[in-house]
C-alpha cells in the first residue's frame, strides 16, 4: 500500500515539476482551457440570472384578478381567504379607488378621469405566484376565474411561454457548446501530452526495457493532464466571477429602472469545484488517450 501511494505521490511531483518547468507554455495552455470552460459556464450563469430576474421583477410573471363591479367588502374578504388557503404566493389588494387615483396621476389622464360620471374600475388582486412555470400559471389563472364575483383574470401566458421556451433553447445551446468545448479540450490535452511523450520517448523506452508497467508509465502523464485541467478550471472560475463582479452594478441599476430589486448571482463555491473537477477529468481523458496510443505503437 505504501509503495502504491509513494508511486502516486512521485507521479504528482513529477507532473508538477513539468508544469513549472515551462511556465509560458503552461500559462498559455491554462488560458486556452480556462476560456473554453468559462464560455459555457458563463452562458449557464447568465440564463440562471435571467430566470431569476424575470421572477423578481414586478409585473413580469403575475396574475391580475379583477372583481365584478357589484362586488362588496364581503366578496373581497372571501377572495382574500381563498388566496390564503391556496398558498398561491404573494398577493396584494388594489381597491377601485386606489386604481382610479393611479390612473388619474398618469400623464394626460387627469382630465379624462375627472369627466367620468363614476368610477368604472373594479377592485382587483395582483398575485405573484411562487411557481412561475407556464403550465402552473395557467392552472392557477383558471382556478381564479372559477371563484365567485371574479369578472376577469389576466395572465400574459403567451409572454411567459415564449420566455420559458427561450430559456430551454438557451440551456440546450449551452449544453451543446459545453460538449463542443469539452471535445476541444480533450484534443488540446491530447496534443500537449503527445509532445511531452515525444520529449521523454527515450526515458519511456528504457523504463519498458527494465520492466515498467504501462500503468506506471501512464501515471505521470495522467496527473499532468489532470493538474493542467484543474488549474484551467480554476482560471475559468476566476474569469466568470470577475465578469459577474463587473456586471453586478449596471445590471442591478437596470433592474431597478423596471421596478425590481435584484442581486446578480455569481458562481457558487460548488460551481468552482465542478469547473475544476470537469477540467481535471477532461485533462485526464486526453492524457489517457494520448499515452495509450503511444504505448500501443511501441508495443
Amino acid at each position: 500500500m505504501r509503495t502504491w501511494l509513494a508511486q502516486h505521490f512521485a507521479a504528482i511531483r513529477g507532473a508538477t515539476r513539468r508544469l513549472v518547468a515551462s511556465p509560458l507554455g503552461t500559462l498559455l495552455s491554462l488560458m486556452v482551457i480556462g476560456i473554453a470552460l468559462a464560455l459555457p459556464c458563463a452562458g449557464w450563469v447568465v440564463l440562471d440570472n435571467m430566470s431569476a430576474i424575470a421572477g423578481s421583477t414586478s409585473g413580469i410573471q403575475q396574475i391580475s384578478v379583477f372583481m365584478t363591479l357589484d362586488a362588496g367588502r364581503k366578496d373581497v374578504s372571501e377572495i382574500e381567504s381563498r388566496l390564503r388557503q391556496a398558498s398561491a404566493g404573494e398577493w396584494r389588494f388594489v381597491s377601485r379607488d386606489e386604481a382610479l387615483k393611479r390612473l388619474q396621476s398618469s400623464e394626460g389622464m387627469s382630465e379624462i378621469v375627472a369627466s367620468l360620471p363614476r368610477n368604472p374600475l373594479p377592485d382587483a388582486f395582483v398575485v405573484e405566484p411562487d411557481d412561475t412555470h407556464p403550465k402552473a400559471l395557467e392552472r392557477l389563472a383558471k382556478t381564479f376565474a372559477e371563484w365567485p364575483k371574479v369578472a376577469h383574470v389576466q395572465l400574459d401566458s403567451a409572454w411567459v411561454k415564449r420566455f420559458d421556451a427561450f430559456l430551454r433553447i438557451g440551456k440546450l445551446a449551452v449544453v451543446m457548446l459545453a460538449a463542443l468545448f469539452a471535445t476541444a479540450l480533450v484534443s488540446v490535452t491530447f496534443n500537449t501530452i503527445r509532445l511531452q511523450i515525444l520529449a521523454h520517448a527515450a526515458e519511456i523506452e528504457v523504463s519498458k526495457l527494465i520492466g515498467a508497467t504501462n500503468a506506471f508509465i501512464r501515471r505521470p502523464f495522467q496527473y499532468y493532464g489532470a493538474l493542467q485541467g484543474a488549474l484551467g478550471g480554476l482560471f475559468a472560475a476566476l474569469l466568470v466571477v470577475g465578469s459577474g463582479w463587473l456586471l453586478a452594478e449596471p445590471v442591478g441599476e437596470l433592474i431597478t429602472l423596471y421596478g425590481g430589486s435584484y442581486a446578480v448571482r455569481g458562481l457558487s463555491t460548488t460551481g468552482v469545484g465542478v469547473l475544476a473537477a470537469a477540467g481535471a477529468a477532461l485533462g485526464w481523458v486526453g492524457a489517457q488517450l494520448s499515452v495509450s496510443i503511444h504505448l500501443r505503437r511501441i508495443g
